[in-house]
């Protein structure tokens, strides 16, 4: 039986010739790069955190994985604590050692790439009470791995889990894990919103863009969501002519943020792992002059380090 295969909005392709690989490996070679740059850390707030449960909290682990604290949920996005990457091995170590997390009540998935799903990292994680939320078609695959509390959703699909409304949002990007399933399963970002009105202060809407390019849907789910915070994706951006369907560029993370119209940025994926030819700094100075140049204050894009916890302002 054939297998469905997802796609893009417009059918955008990501698709890759072996031409424009070798064109990439032999532009590589050229290349003198300053990978010297590490993301600072400082010591986190276990004590803090483990005893939270009331205050929304943002906690940056590395790459595309966070830490949330949000309406009484423990909540993890793109759970990877892996020491290699293939042949990379991890630039920084983890913003929380995997031991030290609290315990996790919901892990967020956006797509099955290594960098993005790592399966020992959600065993480490995954115990009674832990439900998993991943895109449509990798709910078996799971399963499979013994991962028994596993929804699957598509776009625009919402979950309402204790307390706690969750949407699956387009990206676009792709997926493969190995050489038969590619684009086998879906991928996309999650907006989490308070799940009942309040009469006090109501936590922020967050919204977690996964990994993609730029592309149209961040306007449509900017009008469809009153998003407080964004979690961008800044890196694997180079070389530009090949990773542009499925990164984007800081300038582009800058442009999402503001089709999204979200009140606060928090750019992620990167500094972790050496995915592509930027490195961190270049990322990092490509987001500030953007900033600049678009006269976009301070405060708005909060650059974070690992194992740093921001407090998030509700409303």
């Amino acid at each position: 039986m054939a297998r469905h295969r997802y796609s893009n909005l417009d059918n955008v392709s990501t698709d890759k010739t072996i031409k424009q690989f070798r064109k990439w490996r032999q532009e590589r070679r050229c290349k003198k790069k300053d990978y010297s740059f590490i993301v600072p850390s400082k010591p986190p707030e276990l004590e803090f955190l483990r005893n939270n449960r009331t205050l929304p909290t943002l906690t940056w682990i590395g790459h595309s994985t966070f830490f949330i604290q949000y309406e009484g949920l423990n909540i993890v996005t793109d759970p990877v604590w892996a020491v290699r990457m293939g042949h990379q091995r991890r630039i920084a170590s983890p913003g929380i050692a995997i031991k030290d997390i609290p315990p996790i009540d919901l892990i967020l998935i956006s797509h099955s790439h290594y960098d993005h799903m790592h399966v020992s990292s959600i065993r480490r994680l995954y115990q009674e009470g832990t439900q998993i939320i991943v895109p449509a078609g990798l709910k078996q695959k799971l399963l499979r791995k013994g991962f028994s509390r596993c929804e699957e959703m598509n776009w625009w699909d919402r979950l309402h889990i204790r307390g706690v409304d969750i949407s699956f949002v387009p990206t676009q990007h792709w997926t493969r894990r190995t050489a038969f399933d590619a684009n086998t399963s879906h991928w996309g970002g999650y907006v989490l919103e308070p799940g009942k009105p309040r009469e006090e202060a109501k936590p922020p809407v967050i919204y977690f863009a996964g990994d993609s390019g730029y592309f149209k849907g961040f306007k449509e789910i900017g009008s469809r969501f009153d998003i407080d915070v964004a979690l961008l994706p800044i890196g694997a951006y180079e070389p530009e002519w090949f990773m542009t369907q499925q990164h984007t560029t800081p300038e582009e993370a800058v442009q999402a943020f503001i089709d999204v119209e979200a009140k606060m940025m928090v750019p992620m994926h990167y500094g972790t792992f050496r995915l592509a030819d930027d490195t961190a700094r270049e990322a990092l100075d490509r987001l500030e002059q953007d900033r600049i140049k678009r006269g976009i204050s301070e405060e708005a894009i909060r650059v974070m380090i690992h194992g740093e916890t921001l407090r998030l302002p509700g409303e």
